[in-house]
């Protein structure tokens, strides 16, 4: 349970945690724009695609 808590408090992790916070935030409101949708996108796939490697 550590090591899970340890591996969730990374700087990589804690990016992508607040990306999709804000991502949630502004999509209630209904205005994502582009260029936020985009760095949001690329982000994701990166996180995802690294921890798939893994």
């Amino acid at each position: 349970m550590k090591e899970k808590l340890a591996k969730l408090i990374n700087v990589k992790s804690l990016v992508t945690l607040s990306l999709t916070a804000m991502f949630i935030y502004l999509s209630t409101r209904g205005e994502i724009p582009q260029s936020v949708l985009t760095i949001y996108t690329t982000i994701i796939a990166f996180y995802f695609g690294t921890q798939a490697t893994k």
